[in-house]
């Protein structure tokens, strides 16, 4: 128990000397011993403290040899920490002061990918999300065969997802609230300027059953015409996905369409 007493009191006093050793680094004007303390804190994960001596230093060693891994590891280490908007300027200098770098590539995605990290679910202001999509974008227009482009690819797919999937919901709400002729032109709009998007099935179905009702609840001299309308909604729809999963829920709709049209034969 006593020899025990003596570890604990051991490691602790390594401890504080450990730590008096880093204040008096910190408050030292020496950029060597500040140099070399940072990259072993680094190394050894002391992030936070890290990063207090690379502040320090990083502007006296900008453009020199040294600098070049100070700026990375500076950068990456409030990368670690998650602190991606004080990354942003370790990262943003590495890439002006050392466009030569071998690290140059991976500094410009993990910045690119912050920006990624920090975006927001889609049903808020996507402003973020577009600034996100502009640094991947520019990213991979200058590294477009860097080992990281397929993961910044699949960033980009899943951000213009995000904005696919507001755009659309804001469009089905139309639908929601009963207001058809909205909705009907609002998925118009979103399947024309989303050709390939993942929501397509779903709004051609909510298209239908906004022609579906729009015709079904229309006044009696223009209802034929709507009624047309929510017949080639259906069509539509089948001929994009012949399989559909809303199938069952289509021909339900079509068959009300088809005999309420016999009445104006």
């Amino acid at each position: 128990m006593q020899f025990k007493k003596y570890i604990i009191i051991g490691l602790l006093g390594v401890g504080f000397s450990s730590c008096g050793e880093y204040h008096k680094v910190l408050k030292s004007d020496d950029s060597a011993r500040k140099y070399a303390m940072a990259e072993e804190l680094y190394k050894t994960g002391k992030y936070r403290r890290a990063t207090e001596l690379f502040k320090q230093i990083a502007n006296e060693y900008a453009g020199r040899p040294q600098g070049e891994r100070i700026f990375y590891m500076y950068g990456d280490a409030y990368y670690k920490l998650k602190q991606y908007t004080l990354a942003a300027y370790p990262f943003q200098r590495f890439q002006n002061l050392y466009p030569r770098s071998e690290k140059v590539a991976e500094v410009a995605f993990l910045e690119a990918k912050m920006f990624y990290i920090d975006t927001p679910e889609y049903s808020v202001d996507q402003q973020p999300t577009n600034e996100a999509l502009e640094k991947l974008q520019l990213f991979l227009d200058k590294y477009p065969n860097s080992e990281y482009a397929k993961e910044a690819s699949d960033m980009v797919v899943d951000l213009l997802t995000r904005l696919q999937k507001k755009e659309f919901e804001i469009a089905k709400q139309y639908n929601t609230i009963r207001d058809y002729q909205a909705s009907m032109t609002s998925l118009d709009n979103f399947l024309a300027n989303n050709p390939g998007s993942v929501f397509r099935e779903e709004a051609l179905y909510v298209r239908l059953n906004s022609a579906y009702e729009w015709a079904i609840n229309s006044v009696e001299h223009k209802k034929k015409e709507r009624l047309n309308t929510a017949k080639e909604a259906y069509e539509i729809l089948l001929r994009s996905f012949p399989e559909t999963k809303y199938r069952k829920e289509a021909d339900k709709m079509l068959e009300k369409i088809e005999s309420t049209l016999k009445n104006f034969s």
